[in-house]
This record gives C-alpha cells, sequence and structure tokens, in this order.
C-alpha cells in the first residue's frame, strides 16, 4: 500500500468516525423530545448487551463445562473440583496463589505507604514519585523480561580459573562478594518468592500514588493540633495519618490482592509455571490451552472468579461506609 492509499484510508476512516458519532448524536436528540428515560435506555442497552454475550454468557458456559470430563463428552459432576483440591499439582497451585495474595499487597502497600511519607513536602517530590511510578508504566510482561535478565544465570564451577562473565545483576554482584551464582527461578520454593518482587516493584508505585493524594487530604487541622500536643513522628504516624488514611488503605490492598489472584504474565513469561511456580490463572491456561483438559480448566478459572468475589464485595462495602461518613 502506497502513501496515496494510506491517506485515502485515513481519511475514510476519519469519515466513518464522524458518521457514527453524529449519527449517535441524531438519535440521541430525537430520544430526548420523547423522555430522558429512553435517552438512558439507548446507553444503558448496548452495555447490557455486552455483558450479557460477553461475561454472562462465557461465565455460564465455563461453569457448566467445568462439570465435564477433558473431552467435554461426559458428566463428571464436581470431579473436577475435587481434584483442584486433592491433587498434589494442584495443590502447589493453591499454596503459591496463597502466597502471592498474602505476601504481595501487604509488602506494596508499605512500601507505597512508606515511600509516600517520605517524600511528602520534600524537595524534589515529583521527580521522586515518577521515579517509582515509571515501573507501573510497563506491561507486565515487559517488567517480567526486565527482572528475568537481572535473576539470569550462568553456569558456575568453583574449581574453574575462568567462569563465564554473569550478566544478571543479582548473580554478578554474589560474584563480585565473592559468593557463588544462583539459580533464582529454578530453586523452590525461593523461586516463588522472586516472582513476587516484580509484582512488588510494579505495584508500589500505585500504591504510594494513591496513598500520597490520601495523605494530602487530611486536614491541616488536624496535623497542626497534633503537633501542638507535642506527638512524635512514630505518633503522628500511628494515631493520625493510619487512621485518616484508612478507607484508602483498605482499596490499596484489595486492588493489588484482585491483581494477585488473577496473576499470570509474570508467572508465564518468567518460569511457564514451572519449577513449582504455577498459580490458578496459569494452570487454568495450561490445562486449558496446553494439556488440553478442558472440564479442570474451566474448574480452575470458576474457582478463581469465586476468590476474587469475596474481595470485590468487601471493596464495595468499605467504599460506601467511608462516603456515608
Amino acid at each position: 500500500m502506497n502513501i496515496a492509499d494510506k491517506l485515502v484510508a485515513m481519511v475514510l476512516a476519519l469519515v466513518a468516525f464522524a458518521a457514527v458519532i453524529g449519527l449517535v448524536l441524531l438519535v440521541v436528540s430525537l430520544l430526548e423530545r420523547r423522555g430522558a428515560r429512553r435517552v438512558a435506555w439507548f446507553f444503558v442497552g448496548p452495555t447490557v448487551l455486552l455483558l450479557l454475550v460477553g461475561l454472562v454468557y462465557p461465565a455460564g458456559r465455563t461453569v457448566v463445562r467445568s462439570l465435564y470430563d477433558a473431552a467435554g463428552s461426559s458428566f463428571v459432576g464436581l470431579s473436577n473440583y475435587t481434584a483442584v483440591f486433592s491433587s498434589p499439582d494442584q495443590l502447589v497451585v493453591l499454596r503459591n496463589t496463597v502466597l502471592w495474595v498474602l505476601v504481595t499487597p501487604v509488602v506494596a502497600t508499605v512500601v507505597g505507604l512508606l515511600y509516600a511519607i517520605w517524600v511528602n513536602g520534600a524537595r524534589g517530590e515529583a521527580a521522586a514519585k515518577a521515579l517509582i511510578f515509571l515501573p507501573m508504566a510497563i506491561s507486565f510482561v515487559g517488567a517480567s523480561i526486565i527482572w528475568k535478565f537481572v535473576y539470569e544465570y550462568r553456569f558456575y564451577d568453583p574449581t574453574v580459573a575462568n567462569n563465564p562473565a554473569q550478566i544478571g545483576l543479582l548473580n554478578q554482584l554474589l560474584v563480585w562478594v565473592g559468593l557463588p551464582p544462583q539459580q533464582f527461578l529454578l530453586n523452590q520454593p525461593w523461586n516463588n518468592l522472586f516472582l513476587i518482587v516484580v509484582m512488588i516493584w510494579i505495584q508500589a508505585g500505585f500504591a504510594m500514588t494513591i496513598l500520597s493524594a490520601a495523605i494530602k487530604a487530611i486536614p491541616a487541622e488536624i496535623v497542626e493540633a497534633a503537633r501542638l500536643d507535642g506527638v512524635t513522628a512514630t505518633e503522628m504516624f500511628r494515631f493520625v495519618t493510619v487512621p485518616a488514611i484508612r478507607p484508602t488503605l483498605v482499596v490499596v490492598l484489595t486492588t493489588i490482592a484482585i491483581g494477585c489472584l488473577k496473576v499470570f504474565d509474570i508467572v508465564r513469561t518468567m518460569t511457564g509455571g514451572l519449577y513449582g511456580t504455577s498459580v490458578v490463572a496459569n494452570e487454568f491456561y495450561t490445562q486449558s490451552f496446553t494439556a488440553g483438559n478442558q472440564g479442570l480448566g474451566a474448574a480452575l478459572a470458576v474457582l478463581l472468579f469465586i476468590l476474587v468475589i469475596p474481595i470485590i464485595v468487601y471493596n464495595v462495602r468499605q467504599l460506601r461506609r467511608a462516603e456515608a461518613r
């Protein structure tokens, strides 16, 4: 396609976009004459239809598929769910998922909170915040590739004088201090923690941004009153800052927890779920598209959906309580 053809295609695309927008505005203006309710249904209707087609129907099909065997031909009832909680391999998957959900939100939130307090009001605050927020601009796959190079290992023989140079940052640091390099992504169970570090690195910037905004929203009168009472920095943090931003802390913790339940890209890119690092989302993909076990894959997808629901419900309740105050 030459430049002229590209220009024509671009113009046609712009004209088509303008025509669609014009049609929408025309329909809205006609419906406004018949009442606001018709306008509301004009926008809500397509959304509801898309939810039914893109979410409700696939979810129902997944639940039904989870009750059948690997080929989807024989009804097996709850056998797939039983396998999830009885198979040694699946128990490792559940253990890893629990580890992600327990460790990542807490550590990422603590790091983000301490960093937000540390740089609050300091010189160069914007630059300092941008530095820790930058990983949020990187995709999970991109971040995984970066950290895969950080953990990179090359064969090392302490009895040989000329070992190959380590290109992984961590292993090169170990060599410099006289320690042998390690296979960070292979050695169980610590390899799971090294994968979790990648998620913490990404989510700490998110936590810092949200919590920093919450800290700045604390009324100045409360802070001044606490200082006049002679509270220490630790007491200010414990009795003023944390209670004031508690709803925001809950939102940050639950949001990161939901992300950890659904984590897939990091595990798939760095280890492929091997060496005891698989989690529910990765195992669902592996069983469905690699192992060909559609029933077990569907059961894992349903389990993932069930695990996310309580966190979302708790998050919504906390938001409503915060708005009611």
